[in-house]
């Protein structure tokens, strides 16, 4: 169990580009803001090909609590 939470928050820096032909360094963009996480992608710095994506869970919330 320990382990796992090691890679919680892996990010890459570099992943294989089919376009370029070689392994390159890549940019994260955020995609997308949702309740339950936050959707990234990677994108290719030479040829701005997207490589992959990421999904970050979002923290677990407290309950709102109304006012009287």
């Amino acid at each position: 169990m320990k382990h796992q939470q090691q890679f919680d928050r892996l990010t890459a820096s570099e992943l294989y580009c089919p376009q370029c032909g070689k392994s390159q360094p890549v940019r994260e963009r955020l995609l997308l803001v949702l309740p339950r996480a936050e959707l990234y992608e990677y994108r290719c710095i030479q040829c701005s090909a997207s490589l992959g994506s990421r999904e970050v869970s979002a923290p677990p919330r407290s309950p709102v609590r109304g006012r009287c």
